[in-house]
């Protein structure tokens, strides 16, 4: 039996190595109705620029999600999220 030389052993080897992870897939954001989070009178903003959204409202936190970025499955129904497209405009919003 012929023996393989080192070098196509090494790649060999090396190739049997690689891996090739999956790619994540993108999850829909819950929709829920904008009570849980007090957000309730911000469907008007849908449409308009993210820096118009109030500061001070009653939801516990923010979350701004832009186009492609993941977002972690926990569900927190007093967080407002803001999903927008590249340019800042806000496509919709959620509890959650």
């Amino acid at each position: 039996m012929r023996l393989l030389p080192p070098f196509v052993l090494a790649a060999l080897v090396l190739q049997a190595c690689t891996m090739v992870l999956p790619q994540p897939i993108p999850t829909p954001i819950p929709q829920s109705d904008l009570t849980s989070c007090h957000a309730v009178g911000l469907e008007g903003l849908v449409g308009a620029h993210v820096s118009l959204l109030p500061t001070n409202g009653a939801w516990s936190s923010v979350r701004i999600i832009k186009p492609g970025q993941m977002v972690t499955m926990d569900f927190s129904p007093t967080r407002l999220n803001v999903r927008v497209d590249n340019a800042g405009i806000i496509l919709s919003l959620a509890c959650g």
